[in-house]
């Protein structure tokens, strides 16, 4: 497989060209004049961060590239999807104000911000992609109906995958609630009877009626009838209905790297990643802990694998550590003759999973050039 383009700009700065400044004059260098924006529904892919994480990307970055989008005859959008687990993210409404209160709000952007799988994380189109885990994504609605997608990543560790880049958060990110709990678990959810008031939300909602209540006014699923679509979990209001969280890391992995492919499947795509503070855990979290690294630079290019592969390479090639890290306290494991910086911090993790199979389904290539601009 040809190696793909990887357009990178570090941090310097000078009177009249700051980095917001060099964010634009990257993405043009990597290409992305060529995208034929023309009153296109073009989705911007962010993460709004939990708040009391402050290691998310600011978002004049996300204003300057509305700002060009709109300048090529675009219709930008910035969205994401509810989360699974139970916080300020999980429903639209929550989710809008932990935006706005993070900066990522229509005065700002310059755009509207649209919550991907609406008020419950329960609207979503299904994409055929028949792969080695997923026949079909359960893709957040407005992502899913975009005809540019260009996501905007903040590159950092990952309890889970070992970082969380591109493909993470385009693949896990997109999906609906029930296509994170596919992602996440291989089981079907589950009733805690215990926090379950009899509400009869859930039956409601069930599409397999696969679920009743019992004598007791609480919920029982009927397991030869559920398939898993995550709908219980997303309309539960009381933490009553719960994914057990059992997926392996490594299938959970390929699992997301196969979201991501049903979500670019067949449209014009480019991704930015921004290397700086490179938290060990997910910006999911309500705190961010010391970086493992420093603030390298911004990487930009149409491949998503390419850019994920560059960036871990950029990190790991780095040699400062910020004194008190996790990474600096940690015992320090090899990965391809290098001192792997996530693998260290997590050392269950391995992140060349989701790259490998990334790169056997199509949706990139792990061989790439470094442009620096």
């Amino acid at each position: 497989m040809a190696a793909s383009k990887v357009y990178f700009t570090d941090f310097k700065t000078k009177p009249g060209y700051n980095m917001l400044d060099k964010l634009e004059n990257l993405v043009k260098k990597a290409g992305i004049e060529t995208i034929d924006f023309k009153n296109k529904f073009v989705a911007i892919k962010v993460h709004f961060g939990e708040p009391g994480n402050l290691a998310y990307i600011r978002p004049n970055y996300v204003a300057r590239i509305v700002k060009l989008i709109k300048s090529l005859g675009g219709k930008p959008f910035v969205t994401d999807a509810n989360t699974l687990y139970t916080g300020r993210r999980s429903n639209a409404l929550d989710h809008l104000e932990a935006a706005y209160e993070n900066g990522f709000n229509p005065l700002v952007l310059g755009c509207h911000v649209i919550i991907a799988d609406g008020l419950k994380g329960t609207e979503y189109r299904e994409i055929e992609v028949n792969l080695k885990h997923t026949q079909k994504a359960k893709i957040g609605s407005a992502i899913a109906d975009a005809d540019i997608i260009i996501s905007m990543n903040h590159f950092k560790g990952h309890e889970m995958t070992g970082f969380g880049g591109a493909i993470k958060n385009i693949g896990m990110g997109s999906g609906s609630r029930g296509g994170k709990l596919f992602m996440h678990s291989s089981s079907k959810p589950v009733i805690k009877t215990s926090k379950c008031v009899g509400c009869g939300m859930c039956v409601k909602s069930c599409a397999q009626l696969a679920i009743t209540l019992n004598e007791k006014k609480k919920a029982v699923i009927s397991y030869e009838k559920c398939v898993g679509c995550g709908q219980c979990v997303a309309v539960c209001q009381f933490e009553a209905a719960t994914v057990k969280w059992d997926e392996a890391a490594s299938i959970a992995s390929e699992k997301i790297a196969e979201y991501a492919y049903a979500v670019l499947k067949d449209k014009p795509h480019f991704h930015v990643n921004f290397i700086m503070n490179i938290s060990p855990d997910c910006d999911c979290w309500s705190h961010n802990d010391i970086p493992i690294a420093p603030d390298i630079g911004i990487a930009a290019s149409f491949d998503p694998v390419a850019l994920d592969k560059a960036c871990v390479d950029l990190v790991n090639s780095s040699a400062f550590t910020p004194a008190g890290s996790v990474f600096e306290k940690a015992k320090h494991i090899e990965v391809d003759g290098k001192i792997d910086r996530f693998k260290s911090v997590h050392p269950d993790t391995d992140w060349r999973v989701a790259l490998k199979h990334a790169q056997e389904i199509g949706l990139g290539s792990l061989e790439y050039e470094l442009v620096k601009v």
